[in-house]
């Protein structure tokens, strides 16, 4: 079985300019850099600054936002390189496909697609329940003094069934915008993002108003100082480290902020999914390194910001004292409520900035995961009939295929324990991705073709720099419990039985070399023309 057959770069290349199967390039470097902070800007920034620091680690959840923002920095470098020689969909799915063959491109393609489906699903469902409290905040909704909900609410009951109505709206909504192309939609996530900066920015400002230095210290609480329904934890809850080293306590101290980088993680989620744009991208070689780093590096510096802000503003016990469920749930809005002198304006404009905020992340997850099921697809690892685009270089099919489970699983289901399993989603791929650096060199030195390209973007002190980022994403997902990695593991379990009973008997590389070697030679020939703003063949 040739489980680790590889497809060339140029191959690849050209396989994107097949009629009916392509996609357009509309997208400059600023499109995609607001692609990134609208997907990274989301719920992390207003909820898990607070969650994290109530419950792991204190104040030092800046050093735990710093910790996981190096990381994504080092894994953006690698992502930048790939999209750089390969600027087709699929992000790390096809940058491993090149690199280091079918089986491990299968996997991590599967991974994406767990990644974004349930990261869109999470945000989404997120999106529902700060949707309720916006219309409480505004006198929509709310509940009786009985108790008796009132007024307009996100969920319907439908005999002894849920309904989210206001979350299947969003995803409709949004699933129409992408059809429509994505350029519109980039337009409109842009104006959205700007709206939700501008009311980060009010945050951080309105937030240093209420700091006191008193209130981070101690900086990096003892264990004991979480009490003891937080530091007493199971085997299934327990980070994975802290399991196989045999240690009981993962908050606190320096095993708390380490497990607090693999939580917070999270908040990065999606600035890859710049990556999957790389085919609808003009000059992608300038732009998608200059998208995804620009947009990551507005990101880390507003996180820490916040997470600063908050810390100044109400200590750990506080935040726990202020929840029901001992820190779980708080949020920024929890600290404001916190000050007795906060503006009254303060819960509302937060509230709408979430709110914003959520809706950039559900729509940009969407385009993500349309993206990487499209180039399995048109590889015939899932069925390739999906693949087809329309007149306006949209694959109308998969979004709504994709657009009707999201509101099966968000709008009839709870998706909150899911939350981890995004993570060590994303995280294997950036493993794959930064160990694929190495390999990509080497076979491009075999090759003759190392530095024949002086445009392409690549990572300084490599392979040193790759190794060190997949290193330190292994030990992220090191921080994740016992129980996502057990979920993870029939996750790909599933993804196995997929590949071998379809993908693997239906790949275009294994059912079709001759036409492939023919896609290298005309790719040779002409040079593949995705350096310049000049029209898609077909």
């Amino acid at each position: 079985m040739q489980l680790m057959r590889r497809r060339s770069i140029e191959a690849t290349i050209a396989a994107s300019d097949e009629p009916q199967r392509q996609l357009k390039r509309t997208l400059g470097a600023w499109d995609l850099m607001v692609l990134g902070i609208s997907v990274v800007i989301g719920a992390g920034i207003f909820s898990k600054a607070a969650q994290v620091s109530a419950t792991q680690t204190g104040p030092s959840v800046v050093i735990s936002f710093v910790i996981a923002g190096v990381v994504c920095a080092l894994a953006a470098l690698c992502y930048a390189e790939f999209a750089s020689y390969m600027p087709v969909a699929g992000s790390a799915y096809t940058f491993s496909y090149a690199s280091m063959g079918e089986l491990l491109a299968w996997i991590i393609g599967w991974d994406l697609i767990l990644e974004m489906f349930f990261a869109a699903s999470v945000v989404a469902k997120a999106w529902g329940l700060y949707f309720d409290n916006f219309l409480n905040v505004f006198g929509l909704g709310g509940v009786d003094a009985d108790g008796v909900a009132s007024g307009v609410h996100n969920t319907i009951h439908l005999g002894g069934v849920s309904f989210d109505w206001g979350t299947a709206i969003l995803i409709v909504v949004l699933a129409t915008l992408l059809v429509v192309g994505t350029k519109l939609s980039t337009r409109v996530t842009g104006v959205l993002t700007a709206i939700k900066v501008a009311i980060v920015l009010l945050i951080i400002v309105v937030g240093f108003a209420f700091f006191s230095a008193s209130n981070l210290s101690p900086f990096v609480p003892s264990p004991e100082s979480f009490g003891e329904s937080t530091t007493h934890s199971t085997t299934m809850t327990q980070t994975l480290f802290s399991w196989m080293a045999g240690a009981e306590l993962s908050v606190g101290g320096v095993m708390g902020i380490l497990a607090g980088a693999g939580t917070v993680f999270f908040a990065f989620i999606g600035f890859d999914v710049v990556a999957t744009a790389a085919e609808e991208t003009k000059n992608p070689r300038r732009n998608v390194p200059r998208g995804i780093l620009g947009g990551l590096a507005i990101c880390t510096g507003l996180y820490i910001a916040v997470s600063i802000a908050l810390s100044g503003m109400a200590t750990p016990q506080q935040l726990r004292d202020a929840t029901p469920d001992g820190g779980a749930s708080a949020t920024i809005i929890t600290a404001f409520q916190l000050q007795p002198n906060a503006p009254a304006w303060a819960t509302q404009v937060i509230t709408v900035g979430i709110l914003v905020g959520l809706t950039t992340v559900v729509m940009v997850l969407m385009l993500g995961l349309t993206r990487i099921v499209f180039a399995m697809s048109r590889d015939g690892l899932l069925p390739r009939g999906m693949s087809k685009t329309s007149e306006r270089g949209t694959p109308v099919m998969i979004q709504v295929g994709t657009a009707a489970l999201l509101v099966i699983v968000t709008c009839f289901f709870s998706v909150d324990v899911l939350g981890n399993m995004v993570n060590i989603g994303t995280l294997s791929a950036f493993v794959l991705v930064s160990f694929g650096i190495p390999i990509l060199r080497r076979r491009q030195l075999k090759a003759g073709g190392g530095e024949a390209h002086a445009d392409h973007f690549r990572v300084p002190w490599s392979p040193v720099l790759p190794i060190v980022s997949g290193v330190l994403c292994l030990w992220l997902m090191l921080q994740l419990d016992v129980e996502t990695w057990l979920r993870f593991l029939v996750w790909l379990a599933l993804g196995f039985a997929i590949y071998f009973l379809y993908g693997y008997r239906n790949s275009q590389l294994g059912k079709n070399p001759s036409q492939l070697a023919a896609d290298y030679r005309e790719a040779v020939q002409s040079a593949v023309g995705v350096d310049d703003d000049t029209p898609r063949r077909g």
